[in-house]
């Protein structure tokens, strides 16, 4: 009895020691704002980034991000690594409390005379045993192996919201990388036929000056060569046109074929806005879901330290058990009780070092976690950096190739005119024509890069989500019960409608 009670003393005070590191979050040292030279053209802001792809004001882009959020095959995934973590919590939770069974049978059976020659009372030789009971046994968490059980498995499950919510990140920016590539090549398409129409026009005036004897068979050759190359450029692009169709299609969870008849029309390149504002790079931590993500496993890395330590202590844990047994009679009279109440403990005396290599083995993954976390943010760093860098300078050389396209085709219509009057040979005709069309082809392109390069600073500051709190860490609460609305309302649930601004903001919302 004083046993039980030191036991039943003990279960009542647990939690009052809990072995290993209690974890505190890491500080990452961030800049105070980004370097002078990789803002320009760029403006300083708050930003809101919830539904960022609105900014491109295009129904199209705006009705496949919607569709790719209900049907993507990737998100489905993540949703049930939710719900997978979540149920491990409900596993480690449930060590909290006692594990109780429930046993029971009734057999007839005969005693061997040669193990007893008479059978000791009650029992015949040939007799019915019957019995029930029900019994339990409680861990008493003394030194706080399962509430670190609990804090690692938590940990997790956060991490798995966090990674949905990444996916979210990554599914948003391919669909609208994808639908701004598409519209690129469509424009480069209709490029290229327009300056196939060109050349055909200027081989028929060369072939008719030919038979005329006022131009040479090297120029008819020249202009069927110039026409032929321009051609061979037009299935490349097809075939990238289509190749963008059909992975936009598997984003949304569709066959490749499926958006073909929707998006062969052609429509014109998204046009970002004319200003773009950034946050500062302290916003990222918060922002970022692999960040957020990753900062959530060092947390789960570090409990599991804890629970190895606590291997180091004896384990406490109370039994009991009560039935009913017997040979003849009504199995639950008071008489055919049985039952049995009290403490052990079990304590690994010698195990050869495994237990403390074991905290070794712990303590290392979680120094790992922790350089994976502040190698993480750097990554982040500079994929934000990099991003806001293309974009800047592509639009300064859009501007550029916008210029040249305006001269190649000033050059084009003045050297067809000094060469009907035969003030000029057919091989500038040639090269301004070559050039116009190079110049045009760029500058397509170069119009969807800078879409493509806004997105690109989008996904950057993980964008397609808003967080509600402050950075990740224990401070943030998560649902508690495993109904899937519950944790669609965690994860973010459906894009609402944004915020009408004219400057597009780009960073963490406040």
């Amino acid at each position: 009895m004083p046993l039980l009670f030191l036991v039943i003393t003990l279960g009542l005070t647990a939690g009052c020691i809990t072995v290993g590191p209690d974890y505190e979050r890491p500080e990452p040292v961030m800049p105070d704002q980004w370097r002078q030279e990789l803002v320009q053209g760029l403006d300083e802001g708050e930003a809101d980034l919830r539904t960022w792809w609105e900014t491109f004001d295009d129904p199209i882009l705006n009705s496949l991000i919607e569709r790719a959020t209900a049907a993507n095959l990737d998100l489905k995934i993540a949703y049930a690594r939710i719900k997978e973590a979540r149920a491990q919590l409900g596993i480690a939770t449930g060590e909290r409390y006692p594990d109780i069974n429930s046993s029971g049978d009734a057999v007839r059976e005969k005693v061997s005379e040669g193990v007893f020659e008479t059978p000791p009372p009650p029992r015949q030789r040939t007799d019915n045993f019957s019995q029930l009971s029900v019994d339990g046994s409680w861990e008493i968490d003394l030194w706080g192996r399962v509430r670190r059980s609990i804090e690692s498995a938590g940990a997790n499950y956060q991490a798995s919201v966090e990674d949905y919510r990444d996916v979210l990140v990554v599914l948003y920016a391919e669909v609208a990388r994808n639908y701004i590539q598409l519209r690129t090549l469509q424009e480069r398409i209709r490029l290229a036929w327009a300056n196939v129409e060109d050349q055909r026009q200027t081989l028929e005036l060369v072939v008719t000056r030919e038979r005329a004897g006022l131009a040479p068979k090297l120029d008819v050759r020249q202009a069927e060569l110039n026409l032929a190359t321009t051609e061979s450029t037009i299935p490349t692009l097809e075939a990238a046109r289509i190749a963008a169709i059909n992975r936009l299609g598997v984003l949304l969870g569709q066959p490749p074929h499926a958006l073909h008849a929707e998006l062969t029309p052609v429509e014109p390149i998204p046009r970002p806005p004319m200003q773009v504002a950034v946050e500062l790079p302290a916003e990222l931590v918060r922002q970022r879901p692999d960040l957020r993500r990753t900062e959530r496993v060092l947390a789960s890395q570090t409990a599991r330290i804890g629970v190895a330590t606590a291997a180091l202590y004896p384990n406490f844990s109370l039994a009991g058990t009560f039935g009913y047994a017997t040979f003849k009679g009504d199995l639950l009279d008071a008489s055919n009780e049985t039952w049995s109440l009290g403490p052990f403990f079990t304590w690994n005396l010698f195990d050869g070092g495994r237990v403390r290599s074991a905290i070794r083995v712990e303590d290392a993954r979680a120094e790992q976690a922790l350089v994976n976390y502040e190698q993480s943010v750097l990554n982040a760093l500079e994929d934000v950096e990099n991003a806001m860098t293309g974009f800047a300078q592509e639009r300064v050389r859009q501007a550029s190739l916008a210029r040249s396209v305006v001269a190649a085709q000033e050059s084009v219509r003045l050297v067809k005119v000094l060469y009907r009057t035969g003030l000029t040979d057919f091989q500038n005709v040639l090269d301004m024509e070559r050039s116009l069309f190079q110049q045009q082809d760029l500058a397509a392109d170069s119009q969807g890069t800078v879409a493509q390069n806004l997105v690109r600073i989008y996904r950057a500051f993980g964008g397609g989500w808003e967080p509600d709190g402050p950075a990740q860490g224990q401070e943030e609460t998560y649902a508690e019960d495993n109904q899937d609305p519950e944790v669609q309302q965690v994860i973010g649930g459906e894009p609402t409608d944004p915020k009408g601004a004219k400057v597009v903001k780009v960073g963490a919302s406040q």
